[in-house]
């Protein structure tokens, strides 16, 4: 009973704060999750066995989701740079299979810089979010937070 509760506060832990993380965060926290639950489960010593499997469990899934973040975020930076206004660029990611669409609006002027705003969309489940991008002078997009 006491497992089932932990895997339950650690289940709602994990999904609050999933949607607002990047992909490099995400993958680190499943990562030390799991690698948290496999230590406890196979080590002798159950709270070494956590903690052990938890670091190499986030390293390992910081390392995966952060080649995700590389592929999606090159992807992006290719629509910002090329794409036509209003024209949705699709694109799926060869490790996770999942597939995106981003589409930029024209480009303006503010604060100096040449901006654009993307739509990015998840193809799976349409989810939709709105990014300001600017560009810097040596042609790289930067998402502005």
């Amino acid at each position: 009973m006491r497992k089932l509760l932990i895997a339950t506060v650690l289940t709602c832990f994990v999904a609050a704060g999933y949607g607002c993380a990047t992909k490099a965060q995400q993958g680190a926290t499943v990562g030390g999750l799991a690698g948290a639950t496999i230590g406890a489960l196979t080590f002798k010593n159950k709270l070494l066995g956590a903690a052990v499997g938890a670091g190499v469990g986030t390293l390992f899934g910081y390392i995966v989701g952060n080649e995700w973040d590389k592929h999606d975020e090159a992807q992006v930076q290719r629509t910002l740079e090329t794409g036509k206004s209003d024209q949705p660029q699709k694109w799926t990611n060869p490790d996770t299979g999942a597939s995106y669409s981003a589409t930029p609006s024209p480009p303006y002027m503010a604060e100096n810089k040449v901006y654009r705003d993307v739509y990015i969309k998840d193809e799976k489940d349409g989810d939709t979010i709105m990014a300001k991008a600017w560009r810097d002078d040596k042609g790289v997009w930067h998402l502005k937070e």
